[in-house]
């Protein structure tokens, strides 16, 4: 279907979600909210679906929220309506999800970006929690999942000063999986995409459960998670055709 904020388009087993507000840098509103919730629900109940690209423009992944919208927002009716917790439906995402950035990912760009299981960056990628400057802070996650992501220190700075990270601090301070040229990044991240559909899906389920778990709990508990996630597989039909495979040499055909 078409949408207002959004592209959408299915390539292969591969759903790719294009920020589209050209005219303003792909700034987040609620009606990108909306569009981009509504697509990701549709593609979880579609079975062809086994992997998801978020990206934008090569200018702007997304630079940061809507600052007319935000301006009029008032407490009460924000604390009433919950506003911004719909945005997590992209963390909540059954699918795994790939962020393709390119340029500015900023305020509540960096927060979606954060949200996917990780980041291909492009080299002239800029990421950023500058809210600071208009007198406020993240509030789409940004506090907690950047300093997770890249540790106290740096994530303080960051959100205390404002100040932009390129794409290669952004590698080495592990907020991004890798960098690629910008002419080559969404090309990456559809042969990526399509490489985690290619393997059987209860498998990437638990990998992205357990390393997620890893964020939330002790050492202990998660590995006692990943003992389970791991024993669990040996019940699937997919366990047994990959470890045949590769003692045949083959590829594998996963069923799922």
């Amino acid at each position: 279907m078409s949408y207002e904020t959004i592209l959408t388009t299915v390539t292969g087993p591969v759903g790719i979600l294009t920020l589209n507000r050209p005219d303003a840098l792909n700034a987040l509103n609620r009606q990108v909210m909306l569009d981009v919730v509504h697509a990701l629900n549709t593609w979880e109940q579609d079975d062809a679906v086994r992997a998801i690209i978020i990206t934008g423009s090569q200018k702007a992944f997304a630079a940061g929220a809507d600052i007319r919208e935000l301006q009029s927002v008032h407490y009460l009716d924000a604390l009433h309506t919950q506003f911004l917790k719909e945005w997590e439906r992209v963390a909540d995402c059954s699918k795994p999800t790939i962020a393709a950035v390119a340029g500015y990912a900023l305020g509540g760009g960096c927060e979606l970006a954060m949200m996917c299981d990780f980041i291909l960056a492009a080299d002239n990628a800029r990421f950023g929690q500058p809210e600071v400057k208009i007198g406020t802070l993240p509030g789409m996650g940004g506090t907690q999942r950047l300093t997770r992501l890249v540790g106290k220190s740096k994530a303080m700075e960051m959100c205390l000063t404002g100040r932009l990270m390129d794409a290669e601090e952004a590698e080495r301070a592990g907020l991004v999986s890798r960098i690629v040229p910008l002419n080559e990044l969404q090309d990456e991240a559809l042969e990526v995409a399509n490489r985690i559909a290619g393997f059987s899906a209860p498998a990437v389920q638990l990998n992205r459960m357990c390393i997620n778990a890893a964020l939330n709990t002790t050492l202990e508990q998660g590995i006692a998670i990943e003992r389970q996630a791991f024993l669990s597989l040996f019940g699937t039909d997919d366990q047994q055709e990959g470890m045949q495979a590769f003692l045949d040499k083959r590829q594998a055909d996963f069923k799922r």
